[in-house]
């Protein structure tokens, strides 16, 4: 009996939720991509009809301004307020629906600068970072391997850090589709990549890079860049590197991805904490003018940093000891990181997390506010 109450409870819910989707406006097309006006300005064929997501969000960003959705046979609208979603239903020649919504998310710029505040006084509770040595097996391999002697060159220390970003931009297309490999170091990955001709997402690219810095005896890390995400919607980040210019005596802003860096106002050479603060306090800030997408479009300096990286660059992630191999999982393996959040972040506890996977592979988290603890330099 009871488990005929279930049934009917869940036929009930699903008729009920059925039925309000069935009630909500409609927009037809026949055409898989929709144009959007969104405060005053229209852009042309930028919503792709996705049937996968239920529902499928646009976020708006400006109060009480009225975002359009057009087809090419139809057209709805409605009128932006802070606490309020507004469903409709795409269908695709009669035939295909896609539930889709439309919803205020304050401007990731916004977000950022709310999320300023760090706890400097906050103590270390974790082991100081650490950064393979150069002559270790591994890394010796992968540097005798590619020969990148020869491919960062005999200039000066930032050349070779950028001939080193160049080179696996070149190498590797970003491929955001397909997964990487289980072995996650750099001479497996290379390997594959040739094989297939399949690339690597950002986090394949920038663990492939660390590597080669290390082997090369620069100190660097990977950082998983990442968004508020507080209503856990957007599984969306970004990964970069950073590398410890002596030269210079501070972290680099490396992303292989758009064979990217960042500078000042001067040409001075940006670190990522410096980029958000930069962000945060509205500074100036330049990419390098070639910075591109597998050399197939320029990477624009709105769209990637006041867009896309202004929304990932809210907290950060990276291992606690970087080396060769880092994330390979398995049995009885610990892989250690460390994450930044700010301390308006929803979630702070617990300050140490424990997980483990189904291979046996053992993840522990150590969270902080203290970016002077994050930041640490190599140099002691």
């Amino acid at each position: 009996m009871k488990r005929n109450l279930i049934i009917i409870v869940l036929i009930f819910s699903i008729n009920l939720a059925f039925g309000q989707i069935q009630n909500l406006p409609i927009l037809k097309t026949t055409v898989q991509k929709l144009s959007i006006r969104d405060n005053n300005k229209l852009t042309k064929n930028k919503w792709n009809i996705n049937f996968n997501y239920n529902p499928d969000i646009y976020r708006a960003t400006k109060l009480n301004s009225t975002v359009t959705f057009y087809s090419d046979v139809d057209s709805i609208s409605f009128v932006i307020k802070e606490g309020v979603k507004y469903d409709f239903i795409v269908l695709l020649n009669e035939k295909d629906s896609a539930f889709t919504q439309i919803l205020y998310e304050k401007p990731f710029i916004e977000t950022l600068r709310n999320a300023s505040e760090y706890n400097t006084n906050e103590k270390q509770i974790f082991p100081h970072f650490t950064y393979q040595n150069k002559n270790s097996k591994d890394l010796q391999k992968l540097r005798k391997g590619f020969n990148l002697d020869s491919i960062a060159g005999s200039a000066n220390e930032i050349s070779r850090i950028l001939n080193l970003m160049h080179w696996i931009h070149n190498l590797i297309p970003h491929d955001g589709i397909h997964g990487n490999p289980q072995v996650k170091n750099a001479l497996n990955m290379i390997s594959i990549c040739k094989k297939t001709g399949i690339g690597l997402n950002c986090r394949g690219l920038a663990t492939v890079l660390n590597e080669c810095y290390l082997s090369m005896g620069f100190k660097s890390r990977f950082i998983l860049c990442l968004p508020k995400d507080s209503l856990g919607i957007d599984s969306d980040c970004h990964v970069i590197n950073m590398v410890f210019s002596e030269t210079l005596n501070k972290w680099i802003y490396i992303d292989p991805t758009h064979d990217l860096y960042v500078m000042n106002e001067k040409g001075e050479l940006l670190g990522i904490e410096e980029v958000r603060e930069r962000l945060i306090n509205n500074k100036p800030l330049i990419i390098n003018p070639d910075a591109n997408w597998n050399h197939k479009q320029s990477t624009i300096i709105e769209n990637y940093l006041y867009e896309y990286m202004a929304k990932n660059l809210y907290m950060f992630s990276c291992p606690l000891h970087s080396q060769f191999d880092t994330e390979t999982r398995a049995k009885g393996k610990e892989i250690n990181y460390v994450n930044l959040i700010p301390t308006e972040y929803f979630k702070q506890e617990p300050m140490i997390e424990i997980f483990t996977d189904e291979l046996g592979t053992i993840f522990k988290t150590y969270k902080t506010n203290n970016p002077i603890i994050f930041w640490e330099s190599p140099i002691n």
